[in-house]
């Protein structure tokens, strides 16, 4: 009888335990969540600003990811870098006992060729190759500061559960996120947070495109183009034809099918039959089988090419990622969190920032819409843009937000971005990002079953018997994606 009355006081105090981070949160704890990331927000901006001014392309941005992780090292995180084979990747972790396991996500590469001043008209910066045109300063940095507001919650009200922030580099282009979930370290999350910059503010959950990228590298046989032509086999060539052979293919492909290209390497002199030549390729599409099926038939196009100019063709495949799976049960409470924080206040001189920038526009919005929310709904159709998230969304349930960091009527990866996020309008954007994920984040350490909901609308939208297995196979990260085609190549 003695050691039922203990199993019982055992099992009564495992419920408690259990039940212990489960409260909901409450309105002082909403207030205090907020109060710290206003507090924390000039450490926003100083990383934001500062990962701006870097402007590291994928896997080379390790001034971006060491700035991020001694943020996260000084605020009580353990910090684990290099992991899945990235150098700058990393995996913050402060855990409270047992309780759910909740992921933020943190971006930080920039783009090739979008060098800008934070200038309202276009204004490059010498000796500089690269720009944040898709605003992912901001992103890493709001989300470390998001990071750092839920852990003083969580440690000044005891709740129990782990936070992860995981930094994954190479999002444009790279797949960095996509070996950290061929590696595993996404199987034991219960739930991934993540935010992107916007032109507007909405929390709607949409899909995105599945693509794979690579590069098709061509080997010929240099000559003097007007001495000896009969003894050159052009690389150049080899492009060109594949080129012509692809965009015939445009027509016998599924609607909705992209394919993008960019020769990266074509020779050095006109009188020099090339002996290298590079062409890099997405193909996208929704579904991730239509993707894998023209890829493939891309790379015939290539092997075509290549027996038709006598040269070679070597294919390596440097990316590849799903479609978004959206997450309604979680877009819910983002966006609650989001109408919370509510829309964007600029000042006299952002406004008039704002309205230069808009002149480089056709038709531009008013830029009025940043002091609202969008109306939250799921999409299920289109999503021009693919992303590695989406990846992580196959494996645990995944919710995203928008923020205005940018001016209405920007596009994406332009110049515009670029300016707007090393301004004080994207760190505005910024800040109102880290409030609503920090909120986010504590409402689902105290909601076990939105999480649980959560699980089985993942459950449903992927069907059933689903296994991950990844886009773009067992290869190791392309770490040198980014780096110029002839290294090592002529």
């Amino acid at each position: 009888m003695k050691l039922l009355k203990l199993a019982l006081l055992s099992a009564s105090v495992a419920v408690l335990a259990s039940q212990a981070h489960a409260a909901p949160l409450t309105d002082a704890g909403r207030t205090q969540i907020l109060k710290s990331v206003d507090a924390g927000a000039p450490q926003i901006q100083d990383a934001a600003l500062k990962i701006w001014g870097f402007a590291e392309v994928g896997y080379q941005e390790t001034k971006s990811s060491e700035l991020l992780q001694g943020q996260l090292k000084a605020a009580g995180f353990d910090v684990k870098p290099g992991i899945a084979g990235e150098p700058t990747a990393f995996v913050a972790s402060f855990k409270n006992g047992a309780g759910p396991v909740i992921a933020i996500l943190a971006e930080y590469d920039a783009l090739p060729g979008l060098a800008q001043t934070n200038d309202p008209v276009k204004t490059g910066i010498p000796g500089q190759i690269a720009g944040h045109g898709c605003g992912h300063n901001l992103f890493g940095a709001a989300s470390v500061g998001a990071a750092i507001s839920i852990k003083e919650w969580m440690t000044k009200n005891n709740i129990k559960g782990e936070l992860r922030v995981y930094g994954t580099p190479a999002e444009e282009g790279g797949s960095g996120k996509v070996y950290l979930v061929r590696d595993g370290y996404f199987k034991d999350v219960d739930a991934t947070l993540h935010w992107h910059p916007a032109n507007s503010n909405s929390a709607v959950q949409g899909v995105s495109m599945a693509n794979i990228s690579g590069k098709f590298r061509f080997h010929g046989v240099s000559a003097h183009a007007a001495g000896a032509p009969e003894k050159g086999r052009s690389a150049l060539d080899g492009v060109e034809v594949m080129d012509v052979a692809t965009n015939f293919l445009r027509e016998h492909t599924p609607d909705k099918t992209r394919i993008h290209y960019v020769i990266t390497a074509g020779g050095t002199a006109p009188n020099v039959v090339p002996n290298f030549a590079e062409v890099y390729y997405y193909v996208r599409h929704p579904d991730p089988q239509v993707v894998k099926d023209v890829w493939a038939r891309v790379e015939k196009a290539a092997e075509g090419a290549a027996i038709a100019t006598g040269t070679t063709v070597e294919k390596e495949i440097t990316g590849g990622v799903y479609a978004l799976l959206p997450n309604d049960t979680l877009g819910r409470v983002m966006d609650a969190n989001l109408r919370k924080v509510g829309g964007i206040t600029w000042t006299p001189e952002e406004i008039a920032y704002a309205k230069k920038m808009q002149t480089s526009f056709v038709n531009p919005p008013s830029i009025d819409t940043v002091k609202t929310i969008e109306p939250y709904k799921v999409e299920l159709e289109g999503g021009g843009g693919s992303t590695d998230v989406s990846d992580i969304s196959w494996v645990t349930p995944t919710v995203g937000l928008g923020t205005a960091t940018f001016v209405p009527g920007s596009a994406g990866h332009s110049w515009q971005n670029v300016s707007a996020a090393g301004s004080s309008i994207g760190v505005k954007g910024a800040v109102n990002a880290a409030k609503t994920l920090a909120l986010t984040g504590a409402d689902l350490f105290s909601n076990p079953d939105a999480i649980k909901k959560a699980k089985a609308e993942l459950d449903q939208r992927r069907g059933p018997n689903f296994e991950y297995k990844a886009m773009l196979g067992d290869r190791a990260p392309a770490l040198d994606y980014r780096k110029p085609a002839s290294a090592g190549r002529e």
